[in-house]
């Protein structure tokens, strides 16, 4: 397995694999819109990739295009309406991505509760409780094993994305005051 590492504020590691830049983009991609709540995709558990083919390249591709802009740490499949397991992320200066992640290991006695948000729940941001460490197991493009794992936002990122192929949001783990007051907020937005 390869392993990637991202660093965190609190975990300066150099991490061991990238995605260059060069390798994808010139390539013809494109930039998805992201799916918002209400979408029936997001509440819907994600197919395990089966075959990498075209398809799923445009995929990968189209994920890296679209998490690389300031303010996205991550992306799933499902958010710009595709029901696949995979997801990419765009922390520290390093965009990446994995298929078929599955989270192998979490910190059990470190947490992180800091405020969270979701770019298919525009707008709102709530505390919401994580490990404060996460590694997930998947597959590159060439079919071959990956780790990903980092601590504080990257693990917040790997368990907030694999939430997301569960067809889980954010809003499930909120407490019920602040669930509340995010589904007031919705309704508000007309949403």
């Amino acid at each position: 397995m390869v392993p990637v590492r991202c660093a965190s504020s609190r975990s300066r590691r150099e991490p061991n694999m990238t995605v260059s830049r060069r390798s994808w983009e010139d390539a013809a991609m494109a930039y998805r819109d992201i799916r918002i709540i209400g979408d029936p995709i997001l509440r819907t558990e994600c197919d395990w990739i089966t075959d990498i083919d075209d398809s799923v390249k445009a995929l990968v591709e189209d994920l890296l295009e679209t998490v690389d802009e300031d303010g996205r740490a991550g992306l799933a499949a499902n958010q710009i309406g595709i029901g696949l397991r995979a997801f990419s992320w765009n922390i520290d200066g390093e965009i990446g991505y994995i298929l078929n992640p599955k989270i192998v290991e979490v910190s059990k006695d470190e947490y992180q509760d800091g405020d969270e948000g979701c770019l298919s729940v525009p707008g709102l941001w709530f505390p919401t409780e994580r490990a404060w460490y996460a590694r997930a197991e998947g597959v590159d493009l060439d079919g071959k094993e990956v780790v990903v794992e980092g601590e504080e936002l990257m693990a917040r990122c790997i368990q907030h994305e694999c939430d997301h192929l569960e067809g889980h949001l954010y809003l499930d783990r909120l407490d019920r005051k602040n669930r509340a007051k995010a589904m007031k907020e919705l309704r508000a937005q007309g949403l």
